[in-house]
């Protein structure tokens, strides 16, 4: 009797080995470039009000989130041969839903640092900037240099790296982190911060349409800025396919048109 109970268990033993390896092989061996085509669908994360990355088209019925970083990720998809799903949220929830899986990949200016090498991988760079000091006009015969900011109130998006190359080279800086760069933006112009650490082509739209604001002569030391794809690290062949659609977009002059395209909606849709 105890032999006959013995087959048993082992049995049911070996069943449920055997059913574990093969749901395993059906689902979690599938590399993420996989999983993406068998559910037909790319999520893209973003971060909407930093144009003409990505924006709120405020001009059009519902209001979708465009930007030449939107016209990447359907690049992308389209290459991939599935639908798009953009979820857009604030920046600092951005990088967080990499490692969650909320999000596949995530498209929004991002600049790679050492920090970020730690827990992902980036593409090739799409976008070349440089980081600026924007101040009020009426100001700006005040800030030369970095040092002439020593103690200031400097506004950054938090979680960026605006924030942090401005915490590591302005002297003494009192920096002020705030949800996103419109909030960063009304800081500086209503007078509560002496100037705002933002990248070259994001600044470009504002100092473009209010004439109050310009950028310093200040410069920074590690001053260039890129655009990359962030994904989680280990998934070779999406960032390789990636690369491959930057490379294309970038030779057949995409990027330039998308860039000066939605420069030009964005200031459209802010007079």
């Amino acid at each position: 009797m105890r032999n006959v109970l013995n087959k048993i268990v082992m049995g049911a033993v070996l069943f449920a080995v055997i059913a574990a390896g093969v749901y395993a092989k059906g689902g979690g061996d599938k590399t993420l470039l996989e999983q993406i085509k068998a559910r037909g669908e790319l999520v893209v994360g973003t971060s909407s009000g930093y144009p003409p990355y990505e924006f709120v088209d405020v001009k059009s019925p519902g209001q979708p989130v465009i930007g030449l970083d939107i016209e990447l990720a359907q690049k992308i998809a389209q290459t991939i041969g599935v639908k798009l799903k953009v979820e857009d949220m604030k920046f600092d929830a951005l990088l967080s839903s990499l490692p969650s899986k909320r999000i596949d990949i995530a498209i929004a200016g991002l600049n790679p640092n050492d920090e970020r090498r730690k827990t992902m991988d980036f593409s090739d760079n799409y976008l070349s900037s440089t980081q600026q000091v924007m101040v009020r006009r009426a100001d700006a015969p005040r800030y030369k240099t970095l040092a002439d900011f020593s103690g200031k109130k400097i506004s950054a998006e938090k979680g960026t790296t605006q924030e942090d190359v401005g915490r590591a080279e302005i002297p003494n800086v009192d920096m002020v982190a705030l949800k996103d760069v419109p909030a960063c933006v009304l800081e500086l112009v209503s007078g509560k911060v002496d100037g705002m650490v933002i990248e070259s082509v994001l600044g470009s739209m504002y100092t473009s349409t209010n004439p109050d604001l310009v950028f310093s002569d200040a410069k920074f030391a590690q001053g260039d800025k890129q655009a990359v794809v962030a994904m989680n690290k280990g998934n070779e062949d999406l960032l390789a396919l990636v690369n491959r659609v930057i490379k294309e977009v970038t030779e057949d002059g995409s990027m330039q048109r998308w860039l000066e395209e939605y420069s030009a909606k964005a200031q459209a849709n802010a007079q």
